[in-house]
């Protein structure tokens, strides 16, 4: 059997923006702040686990210099620092597969580190989550 991976059939909405304009690359990356198990083991060699119940993450999306998303996402980071109004939520689907994610409640960590060159260049996008939720599946 043959599967087929498709990028541009990948879904990102952030705040209700449908997010397009990716960079050549990595486009996406999800990431848990923390595992979600500690192991501690007895000086006998007997181990315990310990479940962590944070479910906080790190979600990054790098879009070229001239997305029209750079301003979705810009305008999100401005209305937090300005009026607390920059949570939104966000919801990720690879249409070519079954990984998703979301997250209720997210914001923009940081307007993205810019560079100007005589090239197109990138910008990456780092938001923040309390509760990121997500499915790792295959085709």
């Amino acid at each position: 059997m043959v599967y087929t991976y498709d990028p541009k059939i990948f879904s990102i909405i952030v705040g209700g923006k449908i997010i397009s304009g990716f960079a050549d690359g990595t486009f996406i990356k999800l990431e848990r702040n923390q595992q979600a198990f500690q192991l501690k083991m007895g000086t006998d060699g007997e181990g315990t686990r310990a479940k962590s119940n944070d479910a906080s993450g790190k979600i990054t999306i790098t879009l070229m210099q001239s997305s029209p998303s750079n301003d979705d996402l810009s305008s999100f980071a401005i209305a937090d620092q300005l009026a607390n109004e920059g949570v939104v939520p966000v919801f990720i689907k690879d249409g070519s597969g079954r990984t998703a994610a979301s997250a209720a409640t997210a914001w923009v960590q940081k307007l993205p580190d810019s560079e100007f060159s005589n090239e197109a260049q990138s910008r990456a996008w780092i938001l923040e989550t309390d509760g990121l939720d997500y499915f790792v599946g295959g085709n």
